[in-house]
C-alpha cells in the first residue's frame, strides 16, 4: 500500500497550497521591493534643501529635466556676486568683500585664490591692465595680481 500512495503523490499531486503561496511569493516580491526602493530614493532629499525634498514625476515630466531649484556651491555664488559688484564697484571694495566673506565662512580660504584670480581677469576687461593692477593687494597670497597679469598677457 505505500508503493501506491507514492505513486499517487508523484503523479498528480504537485504541493498543496504553502508551495502556491511561496511561488507566489517569490515572483512578486522582487518586484513590490524594487518598487517600494525605487518611491523611497525619490523621497530622500539629496540637495540639502529643506524647501524641495520630494521629487515628484510632474517635476520630470515635459521636459525631461529635474525642477530649476539646483542648490550651487557657496564658492560659485560668491564668485558670481563678486563678478556682478564687479561691473558697479572698483575692484578694491570687491576684494575687501572677499576677504570679509573669507574671514567670515573660513571653508571659502580653500576657493579664495581661483576667486581672486577670477576677480583679477575681470578688472583687466573692465578696467584695462594698468588700471585693475593698481587696485591689487595681498588678498588670497595675492590672486588677484596674478590673475591681472595672466590677462593682460593673454
Amino acid at each position: 500500500m505505500k508503493h501506491s500512495t507514492n505513486q499517487q503523490m508523484r503523479r498528480g499531486h504537485r504541493g498543496g497550497p504553502a508551495r502556491r503561496i511561496g511561488r507566489t511569493l517569490a515572483l512578486v516580491l522582487p518586484v513590490v521591493l524594487v518598487l517600494s526602493g525605487t518611491l523611497a530614493v525619490t523621497r530622500v532629499n539629496w540637495s540639502g534643501n529643506p524647501s524641495n525634498s520630494v521629487l515628484t514625476a510632474s517635476d520630470v515630466s515635459g521636459t525631461g529635466r529635474a525642477s530649476r531649484n539646483v542648490t550651487r556651491a557657496p564658492q560659485d555664488v560668491l564668485r558670481d556676486q563678486l563678478m556682478d559688484e564687479l561691473q558697479e564697484r572698483n575692484p578694491g571694495v570687491v576684494l575687501t568683500h572677499l576677504q570679509q566673506a573669507v574671514n567670515g565662512h573660513p571653508s571659502l580660504a580653500k576657493h579664495c585664490t581661483s576667486i581672486a584670480r577670477a576677480l583679477g581677469r575681470a578688472a583687466v576687461r573692465v578696467y584695462g591692465a594698468s588700471r585693475a593692477q593698481s587696485y591689487a593687494r595681498p588678498v588670497c597670497d595675492t590672486s588677484f595680481a596674478s590673475g591681472v597679469l595672466a590677462a593682460s598677457r593673454g
